[in-house]
């Protein structure tokens, strides 16, 4: 796609797409879109960007609600990633999550944006219950790749990156990229969009890490334990989400300068 410009740019999705945990200068999140809009600015010398993702929204809640305001906007680019959220609901449905983002995809596409996705990289190994989860994120993300693929959409392959799952990529929480883990996704995309100096590196590993000594590992998940699975659990329970209240960052098109 390299030569082609986009002046619009909106991003759908929930707490991956708000920037969730890669923190800005004013106490905010910038994360992969603001980064890819950076970056397109500097290379189209300006983009209008506007970001409606909110943390711990459902696919069929950004269905719902964030595809009928990006669609008035009229952008000619618009990024979709949901799923993360539906895949720790009981009674998951990997074919029927996907039709919704086929479905986003497809009217996105109808009205003239070019639309660009990926599949979920993969935190599981930083977590507990790994062998439920990961087959079960594996089935979906091979549904978003079918979706895409049907729809038309640009489909960047995050989760076939080995190094993916890297803890070195991931936030304390474990389930949300960090600084580093938001530029590589946001280095894959643009390289997915063919922009000039972006290419396969996103795929290189990280240098081996020293062994972690068994006591820290022992404080640090006892301090995911306290800090991260247990309000999250409780707010399941009460069925909240980090999100309830919230609007988005940036809920209309405004002008991205060159970083």
């Amino acid at each position: 796609m390299t030569g082609r410009r986009w002046a619009r740019y909106v991003a759908l999705g929930d707490s991956s797409t708000e920037g969730l945990d890669d923190p800005d200068p004013t106490g905010g999140f910038r994360g992969w879109a603001d980064r890819l809009a950076e970056h397109l600015a500097a290379y189209q010398s300006g983009v209008e960007y506007a970001n409606l993702a909110i943390r711990g929204r459902l696919t069929a809640q950004i269905l719902a609600e964030q595809l009928p305001v990006a669609l008035a906007y009229k952008p000619d680019l618009a990024t979709v990633l949901a799923g993360m959220n539906d895949l720790f609901q009981p009674g998951f449905n990997p074919v029927a999550v996907a039709a919704d983002i086929e479905a986003m995809h497809r009217a996105l596409i109808a009205a003239g944006a070019t639309v660009l996705t990926l599949t979920l990289p993969d935190p599981t190994p930083n977590l507990p219950l790994t062998r439920l989860m990961q087959p079960r994120l594996a089935n979906f993300n091979d549904e978003l790749r079918l979706a895409a693929e049907r729809a038309g959409a640009v489909m960047v392959d995050v989760a076939a990156f080995a190094g993916g799952s890297d803890p070195r990529f991931w936030s304390e929480d474990r389930l949300h990229g960090n600084s580093d883990g938001h530029e590589r996704v946001a280095h894959a995309l643009a390289h997915g969009l063919g922009l000039p100096g972006f290419d396969e590196r996103w795929q290189d590993p990280l240098p081996p890490a020293a062994p972690l000594p068994l006591t820290d590992g022992l404080r640090s998940g006892v301090f995911w334990a306290y800090e991260h699975a247990v309000p999250w659990l409780w707010r399941t329970v009460r069925g909240r989400s980090l999100g309830d209240g919230l609007r988005p960052k940036r809920p209309e098109p405004s002008p991205v300068s060159e970083p």
